[in-house]
Order: structure tokens, then sequence, then C-alpha cells
């Protein structure tokens, strides 16, 4: 009887080991045919490299070894101006983009698409006998829109799985939000923290480079713990910042769902324009919790403020910075409000706008440069001269008026009315009353050039547009979405 129970059990785990081995399996003769087929493609064997690819794909479906089959069919047809392998390339591409038909490059693959028929047609055209003279009837090598399309190039493939399947992945950071969830391939570039999340298990991540010319698998094994608990936070404004515990971290982007030890926790949900949300909730261990923030503010508007150097502009709004330089796009509660815009050398603008709930305020400045004021320089110049030279004339009258006075006063003998004195005297009082006449008019002159605001002011174009909220619904979100009309 015990025994018998023994190979029961036995069989049951063989049984539920065997899609795992195989899975492993797939995956690892999909990898064998992938490298073979990059090598083959690099030593310009594309049918060759075109039938492992396949081979690859068989064994796992990823969209992106369709998209190599076609590739190695595109570079063949080149080479060679042959129109079977240019209806093939067509063919996978057009499969590749049926089974990804959000891809990043749908446009640049369904351009290579319309070329590649173009030529296909090109090449049935020509007469026979026409082209390089060996009688085939092709002309002599690919169009000048094929050849725009340049070498293409196979691509290598990331393919990130988790154990168990249907973890959220997040790439670099959370606060950008979720990734995509497990089972995921396609194509990454560079270097990438990976971190994958799943409910009631322990969270995994590693550091993954993505190699173009490769295929790069991370299968993160997720243990499971009952110990743990999870909490899910949503809000009323899609995109709003979660954090839980603690602010100084980087937020999450709700909905956000992880998973936290047992106990109490505070969770802070903000977003522009709204008032902070803040809760504390009690967790049970391993049981599920979720936070349904609901955030009050006043409506939104857009303000867009734009132009020629605002890279080099300081943006206040009711006497607070907006944005350190711009070019500045926030969002702002409606009402009137006071837009300053300062640039180091140009004219400062100051004025008051309104904001529109479900509108955009664009804000276009045509910036002017602060005056020169060189003639102010020059007005003070001549203020000091002038005024030298009145105080020069000034004491040279004083010192003849007394001379003559002491003289006059003792006598012996006085001094002849005809004294040369007597007019010189009468000349430097003069010339010194007409330079402190004149250096009192350059004097108000340049204060004047000072303070005059010469040439145009700063100035803006304003301009409204009227914002379009409309509910969306995604797989891990639900919000407004904002569309603009002008």
């Amino acid at each position: 009887m015990n025994s018998r129970v023994l190979l029961a059990i036995g069989i049951a785990i063989a049984a539920l080991a065997r899609p795992a081995l195989a899975d492993d399996d797939t995956l690892k003769k999909a990898q064998a045919s992938f490298d073979q087929a990059q090598n083959d493609y690099l030593a310009g064997k594309f049918d060759e490299a075109a039938k492992e690819f396949q081979d690859a794909y068989a064994a796992r479906p990823f969209p992106q070894f369709l998209y190599n089959v076609g590739a190695a069919f595109h570079m063949k047809g080149k080479k060679s101006s042959d129109v079977e392998s240019y209806g093939k390339a067509v063919e996978f591409y057009k499969k590749y983009l049926s089974e990804e038909p959000n891809a990043a490059d749908k446009a640049k693959v369904e351009k290579a698409i319309g070329v590649l028929e173009a030529e296909i047609k090109r090449l049935k055209d020509v007469p026979a006998g026409a082209g390089s003279g060996s009688g085939s009837g092709a002309p002599q090598g690919p169009s000048q829109e094929v050849q725009s399309l340049g070498e293409v190039k196979v691509r290598g493939l990331v393919v990130i799985e988790s154990e168990p399947q249907g973890a959220t992945i997040y790439l670099d950071d959370t606060k950008k939000g979720a990734f995509a969830t497990t089972p995921w391939s396609g194509s990454l570039e560079g270097e990438h923290k990976i971190m994958l999340e799943k409910k009631g298990y322990r969270p995994v991540d590693t550091t993954l480079i993505a190699d173009p010319q490769k295929l790069v698998l991370y299968k993160g094994g997720m243990s499971q713990d009952s110990y743990l608990s999870w909490l899910d936070v949503t809000s009323n404004v899609a995109g709003a910042d979660v954090f839980i515990d603690d602010k100084s971290v980087a937020p999450r982007k709700a909905p956000a769902g992880t998973n936290v030890p047992p106990g109490k926790h505070t969770v802070w949900v903000s977003a522009e324009g709204y008032d902070e949300y803040q809760t504390t909730i009690d967790v049970a261990p391993g049981q599920n919790a979720s936070v349904k923030a609901m955030l009050k503010g006043s409506p939104l508007g857009r303000l867009d403020v734009v132009g020629l150097g605002i890279e080099d502009s300081h943006i206040m709004l009711d006497g607070k910075e907006l944005c350190d330089h711009g070019p500045c796009i926030k969002n702002v509660p409606e009402g009137d409000h006071t837009l300053t815009v300062t640039r180091p050398g140009y004219k400062s603008y100051t004025k008051r706008i309104t904001i529109q709930q479900k509108q955009e305020t664009s804000v276009k400045m045509i910036q002017t440069p602060s005056p020169g004021r060189g003639d102010a320089v020059v007005a003070y110049v001549l203020t000091a001269v002038f005024a030298g030279g009145g105080i020069f004339a000034g004491m040279q009258a004083s010192d003849l008026h007394d001379q003559l006075k002491k003289e006059i006063a003792a006598g012996m003998p006085p001094p002849d009315s005809n004294d040369p004195r007597f007019l010189h005297g009468k000349i430097y009082a003069i010339s010194a009353d007409a330079a402190f006449t004149l250096a009192g008019i350059t004097a108000l002159t340049a204060i004047w050039y000072t303070f005059r605001d010469k040439g145009p002011p700063t100035r803006a174009q304003i301009d409204a547009r009227a914002i379009a909220l409309q509910p969306e619904v995604g797989s891990t979100y639900a919000g407004l979405g904002m569309e603009v009309h002008w």
C-alpha cells in the first residue's frame, strides 16, 4: 500500500515537472537555432539564416523571429535582385506585424513592405533580355528606393519570464510604472534593471545587458511567501504618485500594487493640482488590502510658455517659481494668475492671465534685449567735466577777488581800475556759472538716459486651446485622457 502511494506521488511530481522541463527545452532549442542563424546571416548565407530563424520560431513563437526571417530574405533579394526572395521578405514582414500589431517599428516595417512590393513589380515589368546582359532579364542592382532602406540588420531578442508567469515587470525604476507582464519578449538596448513583482511572492530583480546580436533570457524564480501581504493602491487620478511608508524614495504610479510586510503602513497619493491624500492601513499577514484614494482639488487648465531663448528664462507664477527654465508646460488651477518671465540681459515680462478649466493657454514669448546705457555714461562724464571746469573757474575767480579786495583795503597804492585782474575775475565767474549750468543740464540728461525704457517692451502671443478630457481604460489603469484641439 505504501509503495503504491509513493509511486503515485512520484508519477504526479513527474507529470507536474514535464511542462517546465519541456518549456526549458524549447527555449534552448530556439536559442541554439537563433545563434546559428546569426552566424549564417553574418556569413551571407541568407537561405540558411532564414531557415534557422524559422526553426527558432517553431520552437518558441516570438514575433521578432519572423522579422529576422523577413530581413534574411530582404538581404538576399537585395544582393541578387531576386523577386522570389523579395516576396518572402514581404510575407514575413507582414506576419511579424500581424503578430505584433503595436510594434514600435511598425511605420518603418510598413515602409519597407511598400518599397519591396514596388521593387517586385519593377523587376517583373522588365522585358526579357534587358538589364545586365546575362539573359536573366534582371536590371543592374536594386532600385534607389531599396538602396535607401540601407543594410537590414537582424535583431537580438530579450525574453523576460517568471516562475510562475503573470508577474509585473518594472524596467529600471518603479516610478515609470509597470512596463509589462511576464512572459514578455521584445527589443531593448543597453543595460537595464529588471524587477519582477507578483501578489503572494517575493519580488526579484536583476541587471540585464541587452545584446543586439543575441537572444538574452531572464527567468526569475519567485518563491511563494505566505507571510507577505499585498497592497493595491488606486486613485481617481490616473498616474498619480503613490508613496508607501517612505516619501524620500521614487514614487510608483497609480494604480500600483506591491508586496508589503504585515502591519501598519502609511500611504500618500498626490497629483499636481490636487490636495494630497494620506491614510494609514493595517494589513494582516498573507492578506490582500486596498486603498482607494479620492483626490480633491481645483479644476485644472494647462499653461505652456515657449519662445526663442526660453531655455535661459526663469518663469514664475503668482510670485512662486513655476519652472527654473523653459519650455515650461504645467497644469495650473483655473483662475487669474500673474505670470512673470525674466531672462538675463532682456526686458522682463509680467502679465495677468486667466487659466480656464480644460483649456491650454499658450504663451509664446518675444523677448527684447535690455537697452544699453552708453549714452547715460557719456552724459555722466560730461557732467563731471563741466562740474570740474566750473569748480576750477570759480576758484580762480575767488582768488582774484580776494587779492583785489586785500589791495583795496590796504590802499597803498590802491589797484588801478584798469587792472586786468578785474576782467579776468569776471570772466572766471561767468565761466563758472556757465559750467555749473551745463553740468546741471547734463546731470539731468544722464539720469533720464539711465531710467528711460528704450526700444519695444518684451511681449507675448497668448492663445487658448480646448483640451478634451475623455475616459480611458487600459489593462493596468483607468482615468482621463487629454486631447488638444485648435
